[in-house]
């Protein structure tokens, strides 16, 4: 058994390792310097033809596909509110109600529905099989005017008034404006 093992990988050691064994047996090149190094490993790669390389003033200005500018801002501190208060970016100073708010719960896009509230029957399961779709949404909405329904796929809010989002079971942040 033990020389049909050898056998074995000495037929291996031919067929595959003969290629490295030649490579092994190239006389030794003194080398220029590490740029030369270099430039051998940069020609070794092959470049696919839709690579275009990212230019550091795009990254700064945030013009890269896929980012948004570096303009975009968040809200801080978070409002919601009634269907009376404006939407919009808000601060400290102008408190209005955010209207990109996303979950960090389940990452969805909390939607928005005015002059509506949440029937108290509302569960997660319902929110998850059915949000964001305002008609299949309707059933639990009721009709209220001056209050606002906010929801995502895992929790819900009915509000009237102005207020900072400080509820800790509500993962909701600004998504950027």
């Amino acid at each position: 058994m033990a020389d049909d093992l050898d056998d074995l990988l000495d037929e291996v050691e031919t067929k595959y390792c003969a290629k490295a064994k030649q490579k092994n047996k190239q006389p030794n090149r003194n080398r220029k310097s590490t740029e030369d190094d270099l430039d051998d490993i940069l020609n070794d790669i092959t470049v696919d033809a839709d690579f275009k390389p990212i230019k550091s003033s795009d990254i700064q200005s945030g013009n890269q596909t896929g980012m948004r500018p570096e303009s975009a801002r968040k809200c801080f501190p978070v409002y919601i509110g009634g269907s009376a208060s404006s939407l919009g970016m808000g601060n400290s100073m102008n408190p209005r109600c955010c209207d990109q708010m996303r979950c960090t719960s389940c990452d969805f896009k909390v939607a928005i529905f005015d002059n509506f509230e949440w029937d108290a029957s509302t569960d997660y399961l319902f929110l998850r099989n059915n949000c964001p779709d305002f008609q299949r949404l309707k059933p639990k909405l009721h009709s209220k005017r001056g209050c606002r329904a906010y929801c995502c796929q895992c929790c819900h809010r009915s509000i009237s008034t102005v207020e900072q989002l400080t509820d800790p079971s509500l993962k909701w942040v600004c998504g950027k404006h």
